[in-house]
């Protein structure tokens, strides 16, 4: 068994083991779930030490037939694309068990949901097969609902509901689009994603559009793009705060992830829609602001601003250049930081509360002054502040952005809709710190306690990483540049 099996079913390891522990013995349950999830970590940080930056291709692959007539394989490997998004995952899924002490009723199903959507996660980020990632991609669904519709707030059933409904919705366009390619696939005899990348190839430019249109409703709702982000804010308000912090960490990233992918296989169908992904990701950014910066609800705030985020991402994906795939890969891994720590920090001060209405605070500094310092560094990262990783990717987006739309003579004007979503990102999270910790304490929150040593193990990991890859870029960048610069080859090579 090779190194990414063991990573991959480490967390299926852990359900099993916890499947045959009492639902009473709530101490072991927690320390076998942060055991397990500590472990996909520190085997993670082991790839990394000896993934080769510098080599484009796959590592590490594993491959084993399961049925060769359908073409279909047990095939893993990473890239400079999936090796970020893993590191991200068993991060955030570790600091999601570290924050959910809180949890009291049924423990055991809880550990168990997070242990099976770690596994499910992984699986989408390691497949090298379409089947494969497909089968991962709808088994993370099933944790989900469950731990939205058992462990949520008081909606917590219409949003399970809204999110399995939208998401399996979009699945079956993915699904109508991977079936086109494969009956092209077939002749050249397996569905691994290089060779359905030169199936692609073979089929006529129409079908490519439409399939393509299919790969960006199915990734789109996950991701979310307008206008397919109905089931998001009403999933990340009424989801318990450390499966907000996956939700919004992770899975949103796996939609883009899988964006990518069929946009360098398809680029010239990308080509051809590429105003129209342009006009989405814009539209994003700032429906997503404006709406961000209506709520006084704090998770309902985070949950917008990650829609203006994630437009961020496919504006960097639609600009088809080095620079704008840079910024959207660095914004995945800047927006699962910076969504992470805010969900989590919202979800300690809910806890502490009971309220997450913004006007119910104010002067927070005074009585959690290392609440207050965390939340300001967070909230200025989001809004893209100079020595925070959300500055370099909206950088790198931006620069791909205005080369790309010059080139079809749209640059100053695109350049206009771009700055006014970053300044009314800034307004939201400006009037938030003013909102939090300004003016006089009100009575109710005078003897509100400050973060415990456990909680500023967690934020401080987040937040600090936020703050490191924002002054020194160089580790992150290199990661992924060699894997980029060649989709960048096959994109230029195909459309031009």
């Amino acid at each position: 068994m090779g190194i990414l099996s063991i990573l991959l079913w480490t967390p299926a390891a852990g359900v099993l083991l916890l499947a045959l522990i009492s639902g009473q013995n709530i101490q072991l349950i927690r320390y076998i779930a942060n055991l397990f999830t500590t472990i996909a970590f520190l085997l993670v940080c082991w790839l990394l030490s000896i993934y080769n930056a510098h080599d484009a291709n796959l590592q590490f692959n594993e491959y084993f037939p399961l049925n060769p007539k359908l073409g279909s394989a047990y095939a893993l490997g990473i890239d400079g694309l999936s090796m970020p998004m893993l590191v991200l995952a068993t991060l955030l899924t570790s600091i999601a068990l570290l924050a959910s002490f809180s949890v009291s009723s049924s423990v055991k199903g809880y550990h168990i949901c997070i242990l099976l959507l770690e596994f499910g996660m992984l699986g989408v980020f390691l497949a090298q097969d379409w089947a494969l990632f497909y089968i991962f991609w709808e088994v993370t669904l099933i944790p989900l609902f469950f731990l939205i519709g058992r462990w949520g707030g008081k909606r917590r059933h219409t949003a399970s509901l809204n999110f399995v409904l939208y998401t399996m919705g979009g699945s079956v366009f993915m699904l109508i689009s991977l079936l086109a390619i494969s009956q092209y696939d077939l002749e050249h005899g397996g569905s691994l994603m290089s060779s359905m990348h030169q199936a692609a190839q073979d089929m006529p430019r129409v079908e490519q559009v439409l399939v393509l249109l299919g790969f960006v409703i199915g990734f789109g709702v996950k991701m979310p793009i307008f206008p397919l982000h109905g089931w998001l804010p009403l999933a990340h308000v009424e989801a318990p705060s450390p499966v907000s912090i996956l939700l919004s960490g992770i899975l949103l990233k796996m939609g883009a992830y899988g964006l990518i992918r069929a946009v360098v296989m398809l680029p010239e169908a990308a080509k051809l829609l590429q105003p129209f992904l342009i006009f989405l990701g814009l539209f994003g950014m700032l429906y997503g602001g404006l709406l961000a910066w209506r709520q006084r609800d704090l998770k309902a705030m985070v949950a917008y601003s990650s829609i203006s985020h994630m437009g961020i991402v496919l504006l960097g994906i639609a600009t088809l250049n080095e620079a704008g795939i840079t910024g959207a890969v660095l914004q995945m891994t800047a927006h699962g930081l910076i969504a992470g720590a805010l969900f989590l920090l919202v979800g300690l001060l809910y806890e502490r509360t009971h309220t997450r209405n913004i006007q119910d605070y104010s002067s927070l500094v005074q009585v959690m002054p290392r609440f207050a310092l965390f939340m300001t560094l967070t909230l200025l990262a989001a809004m893209g502040l100079p020595g925070s990783v959300g500055f370099i990717a909206e950088l790198h987006t931006l620069i791909g952005t205005y080369s790309s739309s010059s080139s079809i003579g749209l640059g100053m004007g695109l350049m206009v809709f771009f700055s006014m979503s970053i300044l009314i990102g800034s307004a939201y999270a400006v009037r938030t710190i003013s909102l939090l910790f300004t003016g006089p304490v009100k009575p109710q929150m005078q003897q509100v306690k400050d973060l415990t040593a456990p909680e500023l193990l967690a934020a401080g990991i987040l937040v600090s990483s936020v703050v490191a890859f924002g002054l020194m870029p160089g580790p992150l960048l290199d990661l992924s540049a060699a894997t980029i610069g060649q989709m960048n080859g096959v994109i230029s090579q195909r459309i031009l």
